[in-house]
């Protein structure tokens, strides 16, 4: 089963537009994510109208960060890219009436919702910052070792 990175990709540019000092292009932002640039503008787009990024047309446009990553959680982006689902395991509904199939339902519905709440917390206590200054922790850490590639 293919796992949904969606989230971690958008974190991933939105770490590197946090040190950015112009906007970046969707094509730039696509080779980050290993994707297309369309993909890019689609997620972009989500994110613009949550008020996170904001974008320009035009020779020096592109995508630039909007908010104050103070203030943005990593449960508010997780949101804003659709909240893709966490537990990919589902319970059977092909016979709502089977008692069996109730008490299977009721177990496993409750610890899925478990899950993805602790999710959800560990997710608002961590903002773009800290994200940010971890980063820059590590990279100080390791050094200047890739000049064009700062984050490798």
């Amino acid at each position: 089963m293919r796992q949904d990175s969606k989230l971690s990709g958008v974190l991933h540019v939105l770490l590197h537009m946090l040190g950015m000092k112009t906007p970046a292009t969707s094509e730039q932002l696509a080779k980050m994510m290993d994707t297309n640039p369309v993909v890019v503008r689609r997620v972009m787009a989500g994110l613009r109208d949550q008020g996170f990024v904001e974008s320009a047309k035009g020779h020096g446009g592109g995508w630039a960060i909007a908010c104050d990553p103070k203030t943005v959680t990593l449960a508010d982006i997780y949101k804003a890219v659709g909240e893709p689902p966490l537990v990919a395991l589902g319970h059977r509904s092909e016979n709502p009436e089977c008692l069996v199939e109730q008490a299977v339902n009721h177990a496993l519905e409750s610890t899925f919702r478990d899950v993805e709440a602790l999710f959800f917390a560990k997710l608002g206590a961590v903002t773009l910052a800290d994200l940010s200054r971890d980063f820059n922790r590590r990279l100080a850490k390791r050094g200047p070792t890739h000049k064009e590639h700062p984050h490798a």
